[in-house]
């Protein structure tokens, strides 16, 4: 009877699926459940209703990047005008809203949670933490939930375990322990056991023993995500990454079902289980999503490409959640618009700043999503085509919070991420790490010497960091810092000021010439010899 009062939940999601299909025509049902056990054995599957389904069409995705503004050192990617697709290159944002909303994992809503975290310390083996201590794992459990608004911590506590694959993570001892704590602190509406996923059949376990909605980092991440999402691609990446919670959950309430003799009905005539059904309809809605990020995907790829057109280096700026990557990036680019927060993913979606180097040349900078310790690889997965501008891109600056107890362990984090999404070797040699929050620690001195200390906030250390910057890009673009001598009385000097960056120009009066220092890419001065061929150098 349980099982099948949540199914109410389940099904009108599962539903909406079917009133959207992609590309399947034809009919599904719907369970009408009855809430006494009599009725709803015998009236399980009496009343379907069959919705006809229709086209799915995407719309022209538009980054949060702006035009190049020289007074705003601002820039801007493509527009719905710039970019003419067919209708199936669309996607409505009603339905992105709907595919969204429609979805939401039960159990994790808006309203007020109380929330008792358990961290699990694994005493030995392979999920034994060797860079972190059960104390400031439990911190950060701790400030995820803070993060949520009406999310409250009434509890905590560490317990150990030398068996952490049982169902039921703890040993006899320590489990029942735990859960007598559980049943004697009041007004708990959720426990948060602070471990990467759980499975299928330790969380169906654990809710049972503990009578409450049992969370995982997986899921509370998730929600974070999810109260943070604010662009059509977000949301997608989102929806996708909570397919295989919502399978989890359904498997639950399916073999709940099962028990009672319910999963293995037919429906109509139409020749599958209710199980199949529910499964066929999750599918569905899984392929929908993942069709409509792969447009997606196409519309960034075509932002990347006018980005390069147009020769402006990319930097992308990564780092742990919250080490200060928007505090930086506003800090070199002078981007009022940006609004820094102290907050674990405040960032979901890409953006772009322009800056300028020391040498005049205009670089964009690529604020990226923060990463997390113990995050399921197909949560990482699901924001690919976020990342995905990351492997294209001239240079990294990996930030880091150097106040942090957890530094070092947040360093390898971030790394074991960019070796998962096979980032090139030049970027990895290339890149420059960055010791930020240095402020904050008394005569702070690096152990590393290739690390460059400074503070985002206070701005310090930040011509040292721009210097370097620059050096490396001139490598990893391969642009030529000439002198070339110019026909004051052409078009040659404004030429170069549009298309490369000068650094100086020596006029002498008396030939009506100048010689122009400037940092050139190999395109564009091959266009250069080919326009002004006279042109000595």
């Amino acid at each position: 009877m349980t099982a099948l009062r949540r199914l109410d939940l389940w099904l009108p999601r599962l539903l909406h699926a079917c009133t959207r299909s992609w590309h399947r025509a034809g009919t599904c049902g719907y369970l009408n459940t009855s809430h006494h056990a009599t009725l709803m054995s015998q009236h399980r599957w009496k009343s379907v209703f069959h919705c006809q389904s229709r086209g799915f069409t995407l719309s022209t995705h538009s980054l949060q990047s702006r035009d190049d503004d020289s007074s705003s050192g601002r820039l801007t990617g493509l527009t719905e005008d710039d970019v003419e697709d067919e209708d199936e290159d669309f996607i409505d944002d009603r339905e992105v809203e709907e595919l969204f909303q429609q979805q939401v994992p039960a159990g994790v809503g808006d309203g007020q949670q109380r929330i008792f975290i358990v961290h699990p310390d694994v005493k030995w083996g392979r999920r034994k933490q060797h860079l972190t201590t059960a104390e400031l794992m439990m911190a950060e459990a701790v400030g995820l939930v803070n993060t949520l608004d009406n999310w409250t911590v009434v509890d905590k506590i560490i317990l150990s375990t030398k068996t952490p694959e049982n169902k039921k993570i703890f040993g006899k001892g320590n489990f029942l322990h735990l859960t007598e704590k559980i049943k004697q602190t009041p007004g708990i509406t959720a426990v948060f056991v602070n471990v990467e996923r759980l499975s299928a059949l330790s969380e169906r376990e654990l809710e049972e023993a503990w009578g409450v909605k049992v969370l995982d980092r997986y899921s509370v991440v998730l929600h974070i995500f999810r109260c943070n999402a604010r662009t059509k691609e977000a949301k997608l990446q989102i929806s996708l990454a909570e397919i295989p919670l919502l399978r989890s959950r359904l498997r639950n309430e399916l073999a709940n079902l099962d028990q009672q003799g319910g999963g293995a009905r037919y429906i109509g005539g139409s020749g599958e289980t209710f199980t199949e059904v529910q499964q066929r309809l999750l599918k569905e809605r899984e392929m929908k999503i993942r069709f409509a990020l792969e447009r997606l995907r196409k519309k960034r790829h075509l932002l990347r490409s006018q980005r390069k057109h147009k020769d402006f280096p990319i930097i992308s700026v990564m780092g742990y959640t919250n080490c200060g990557k928007t505090t930086l990036i506003k800090a070199l680019t002078g981007d009022s618009g940006l609004q820094p927060r102290n907050q674990l993913f405040a960032t979901l979606d890409v953006t772009v700043h322009a800056g300028q180097l020391p040498s005049r040349m205009t670089v964009l900078y690529v604020d990226t999503i923060g990463f997390l310790s113990q995050l399921p690889h197909q949560l990482i997965d699901s924001f690919s085509a976020t990342l995905e501008d990351v492997k294209h891109s001239d240079l990294i600056i990996h930030v880091r919070d150097i106040s942090h107890p957890e530094t070092v362990n947040q360093k390898v984090n971030v790394l074991n991420v960019l070796k998962n999404l096979q980032i090139p070797d030049r970027l990895m040699s290339s890149m420059i790490e960055v010791h930020n929050k240095v402020d904050l620690i008394d005569n702070y001195q690096s152990s590393e010497p290739k690390a460059l200390p400074i503070s985002a906030l206070k701005e310090q250390g930040l011509d040292e960091l721009r210097r370097q910057v620059e050096e490396e890009i001139v490598k990893s673009t391969g642009k030529h810092i000439l002198d070339l001598k110019v026909n004051l009385s052409t078009s040659q000097l404004s030429w170069l000021y549009k298309e490369a960056t000068v650094q100086d120009v020596h006029v002498i009066a008396d030939e009506g010439s100048a010689v122009v220092k400037v940092i050139i890419s190999a395109a564009a001065y091959g266009r250069y010899k080919k326009l002004f061929t006279a042109s000595p150098h």
